[in-house]
C-alpha cells in the first residue's frame, strides 16, 4: 500500500481530492503515508482519527498534503465545513479517509480509492485496490500506469 501511495503521488497535483474507502486495517493510512513520501511532505503521516485533520507542508515546491479522517464525523459537507477543505483544496492535495457521503460536494473531479482485504480469521495480507477517477481531471491522468 505504501508503494502504491508513492506511485500515485507522481500523478497528484494541487487541487486533487482523493477519497479512501476500506475496512478498518485495510491500509488507508499506509497508502496516505506513501502519498506523503511521494509528495515530499514534512512530518510523519499518521492517522488523524482524533484530531480529524492534519496538514503536512511540502519540503520542496509541491503542494501540501491535507490528511482527513472523517470516521468520527456523522454529517456531510456541513460538518466538514469547519475544516475549510474548500479553501485548502485549490492549493493542496486532500486525502479523506471514510469520506464517502461527506465530501463529494467539494469538487466534481476526485479520485475514489476503494481498498478490499480479507476480513475475519485470516492471515491474508493481499489488498485489492480499485481506483476510479471522476471528472475531467482524471480522464487522461494515467491511472492505468499504477497497475502492479
Amino acid at each position: 500500500m505504501r508503494d502504491l501511495g508513492r506511485r500515485l503521488a507522481k500523478l497528484l497535483r494541487a487541487g486533487d481530492l482523493v477519497m479512501l474507502t476500506g475496512e478498518l486495517g485495510a491500509g488507508k493510512t499506509t497508502l496516505t503515508r506513501g502519498l506523503g513520501e511521494g509528495l515530499g511532505v514534512r512530518g510523519a503521516v499518521t492517522s488523524p482519527t482524533f484530531v480529524i485533520a492534519r496538514v503536512h507542508p511540502s519540503l520542496g515546491g509541491g503542494p501540501p498534503l491535507v490528511h482527513v479522517d472523517a470516521y468520527r464525523l456523522s454529517g456531510g459537507l456541513d460538518e466538514m465545513e469547519d475544516l475549510d477543505l474548500d479553501v485548502s483544496l485549490p492549493d493542496s492535495v486532500i486525502v479523506v479517509e471514510w469520506g464517502e457521503g461527506k465530501v463529494e460536494e467539494l469538487t466534481e473531479d476526485r479520485l475514489q480509492v476503494v481498498i478490499h482485504r480479507a476480513v475475519g480469521d485470516t492471515v491474508d495480507e493481499v489488498r485489492h485496490v480499485t481506483l476510479t477517477g471522476l471528472g475531467e481531471r482524471w480522464a487522461e491522468a494515467g491511472l492505468e500506469t499504477l497497475a502492479a
